[in-house]
């Protein structure tokens, strides 16, 4: 008997391995190196320039985690937990002068920690009789007080180089009293979408006409990238309009976006005017769905090729587009959440291409976490993404998944909700 050579069920022919692609495309992609200073208030979602370290200590100095009275712990002893108030520290309008053993100073959230005072009982365990303040208890060193520098000391990194400013991130800025911070310029990405028969929302459809959608979800994507978009509109399918399109994108962005004429059956002219515009790779991508997708350089940027069909074109816009225009940002690699769970359906699914399947995360009857399928699963289904807060992730080897299997789950990113 002789032995037979193995075959390998992730192995597709004419089908390039999705983590291939990935790779590739980023090894072509040349970050922006272009730096703007701008204010905080102009920096949400921009990349940082440079790394961010605290000037102050925050907060600036010790102060009281409560309403009540500040006091020397050593000033309360099991003879005497009675004090004489001496003065009040309020936010903003701290005590100036020294408190003394024997003495307190009425005290608010928030208040600079007086001269000589080292701990804060509450105001509830506290009986006051004029000037005369009883605690109910000695008080233990440094009770109730935030140290200055706690949440950050001065020095400390704050931020790394390629971070992605976020609304929680203004307000650490603010407190580090930065008003204005170094980013990574805007990029401009231009967007191109083909066809007769493409009709804008509000437009009447003829007989064969679609309404075009890829460019809204796109767009949608880019803007929380804080990306600057120029939006070519749907260009007919005549060979001077695309060629023009293109070659003012080409000179106005850094990346140009098309939808729909990757595919080998296409009979139009983008792959035509691509050609001699630039060098770009047309694939067949192991994964689905989205096999067809192209990338390469034009003269001035680089471009991005996405199927037509509606979820395709957004599956492959936010997997492999996205990354790569966040790596030209100069930002910090996407790092997105997966989990194993089990799914709560059949699913189906042929072993040789990786498979994005669209699903809805949710606790079942018996308190587990499972995945429910969103139903259908066809490329132009496009309700099926709409419903879902998560994929479906089903290796190339993979085949048909049963109810009960585990499988992993890629949660949405903030990109997509």
């Amino acid at each position: 008997m002789t032995d037979k050579p193995l075959v390998d069920c992730c192995s597709s022919p004419g089908l390039l391995p999705f983590e291939q692609a990935m790779a590739n495309m980023l090894a072509l992609i040349t970050p922006v190196t272009d730096i703007e200073n701008i204010a905080i208030t102009e920096t949400l979602n921009r990349v940082l320039a440079e790394d961010v370290v605290s000037p102050v200590n925050v907060p600036p100095h010790h102060n009281s985690a409560m309403d009540g009275y500040a006091v020397a712990a050593t000033s309360l002893t099991e003879q005497n937990l009675t004090l004489n108030l001496v003065g009040r520290s309020m936010a903003g309008a701290p005590f100036t002068g020294v408190c003394q053993q024997g003495q307190c100073i009425r005290i608010m959230t928030g208040a600079k920690m007086p001269k000589g005072c080292d701990s804060v009982e509450m105001q509830e365990n506290c009986q006051v009789d004029g000037e005369k303040i009883t605690f109910a208890q000695i008080k233990k060193y440094g009770a109730h007080v935030r140290n200055a520098g706690e949440d950050i000391a001065i020095g400390q990194p704050v931020f790394s180089k390629g971070h992605r400013i976020t609304a929680v991130d203004l307000g650490m800025l603010a407190s580090l009293g930065i008003e204005n911070i170094k980013v990574v310029r805007k990029l401009k990405v231009a967007l191109i979408s083909t066809g007769d028969e493409l009709k804008a929302p509000g437009q009447v459809l003829n007989e064969g006409d679609i309404y075009e959608s890829n460019a809204h979800f796109i767009s949608g994507l880019l803007t929380k990238l804080n990306i600057e978009i120029i939006d070519f509109g749907i260009i007919n399918d005549d060979k001077s309009a695309i060629e023009n399109a293109f070659k003012q994108a080409d000179e106005l962005a850094d990346a140009v976006i098309s939808s729909g004429g990757v595919s080998v059956g296409d009979a139009d002219y983008t792959k035509e005017v691509l050609a001699s515009l630039g060098q770009i790779d047309f694939w067949k991508i192991a994964m689905k769905p989205g096999k067809p997708f192209a990338f390469g350089k034009l003269p001035n940027s680089v471009f991005f090729g996405l199927p037509g069909n509606p979820v395709s074109a957004l599956v492959t816009a936010h997997q492999l587009a996205l990354p790569a225009l966040v790596k030209m940002q100069n930002a910090q690699a996407i790092k997105r959440v997966t989990i194993k769970v089990k799914s709560a359906n059949d699913l189906k699914k042929s072993a040789g291409r990786i498979d994005f399947q669209r699903g809805v995360l949710t606790v079942n009857e018996q308190g587990e976490t499972v995945v429910n399928s969103t139903g259908s699963q066809g490329s132009g289904i496009l309700s099926s993404i709409a419903k879902a807060n998560c994929y479906i992730v089903l290796a190339a080897c993979q085949g048909k998944v049963a109810a009960g299997e585990m499988v992993t789950v890629e949660l949405f990113d903030q990109y997509l909700q």
